[in-house]
């Protein structure tokens, strides 16, 4: 090979190269944007804040969180699919995020072209509760009653397509039972009337039922997962009742717009699992009723897609429609 055809070969596999190795070395050279599709204070949002105070710590730049909220989360996300795809803008997501593809028939972004799995931060199974003068103590008594009297058990939701109503609408299905669903614009509403005895039973996240539990002002009857959790290790599971195969729950995981560098998207992986292992951030997400998890981006996606058809099922049986 003669002196310029070698030159001209060195300078394109560095050309080639160079692209790769830059966003390893540059990047983050300026703050990063996390964008939640919440209201701030709620799961998403904490949940959210803890991630990225550590992960500031560790790249060395700023990460702001930029709270989103709006129709079911499909606002923060579709901010993260039009963002450009250099590194510097991520988003958390919920369950919600795999049930809207189903339920949502023209969304503002595919989600499987427009964005791109990053890590599954934790998986938060949801507790059932039941108001004090509710006729049934135990998830078992409830589907026994729910039986012998069709319709006259109201469960709260936080809103149409939420974890919690499709989670109970599971349950719904398993058990043979029918159930009113009333939907309320949030959790917080849907717990004050829970309390309150205006409906019987309500799914939420562990984060949002522990202390209500432990104050007397609800009863908590149930886990939906096929473990007890740490932070309510009194609480039984479903399948410990007499109820098999019963799993519901709300998630936390990090998506990028597509198109953004694999090697940042592996990077940002790497530290959400480093991250989640650490023992204090160990301990807060447990004592939310988190169970921690920190995978790679090829888990995360095959995680998004078995959550899709699981609840997508539930949606079209259950002819479950958006507001």
């Amino acid at each position: 090979m003669s002196l310029d055809r070698r030159v001209f070969a060195v300078a394109l596999a560095a050309a080639l190269v160079a692209p790769a190795a830059l966003s390893q070395t540059a990047w983050p050279s300026k703050p990063i944007r996390l964008v939640v599709p919440y209201p701030p204070g709620g799961f998403t949002d904490v949940t959210a804040r803890l991630v990225a105070q550590k992960l500031q710590e560790r790249l060395g730049q700023p990460v702001v969180v930029d709270n989103r909220p709006g129709a079911n989360g499909i606002i923060g996300v579709d901010a993260v699919a039009k963002a450009a795809p250099d590194g510097y803008t991520f988003g958390v997501v919920i369950a919600a995020y795999a049930a809207n593809t189903t339920l949502y028939p023209k969304l503002p972004y595919d989600a499987h072209k427009d964005l791109a799995a990053v890590s599954l931060i934790g998986i938060s199974p949801l507790i059932a509760a039941v108001s004090n003068d509710a006729p049934f103590k135990t998830a078992r008594e409830l589907v026994d009653h729910a039986r012998r009297n069709p319709g006259k058990v109201s469960f709260a939701s936080s809103g149409n397509g939420s974890a919690a109503h499709l989670t109970t609408e599971l349950l719904k299905a398993q058990t043979g039972t029918y159930m009113v669903h009333i939907p309320y614009r949030g959790a917080a509403a849907a717990l004050t009337d829970l309390m309150g005895g205006q409906v019987s039973l309500f799914f939420d996240a562990a984060s949002g039922l522990i202390n209500p539990g432990k104050a007397g002002k609800v009863r908590l009857i149930g886990v939906a997962s096929d473990k007890r959790l740490p932070a309510a290790p009194d609480v039984p599971t479903f399948a410990e009742q007499g109820i098999p195969n019963f799993t519901g729950s709300t998630w936390a995981g990090m998506l990028a717009p597509a198109g953004t560098p694999k090697d940042i998207v592996k990077r940002v992986a790497d530290e959400v699992a480093r991250i989640v292992r650490q023992d204090d951030v160990r301990a807060r997400l447990e004592g939310m009723g988190t169970i921690p998890v920190g995978n790679s981006p090829e888990e995360f996606e095959r995680f998004i897609a078995a959550e899709t058809t699981k609840w997508g099922d539930v949606i079209r049986r259950a002819k479950v429609t958006a507001d």
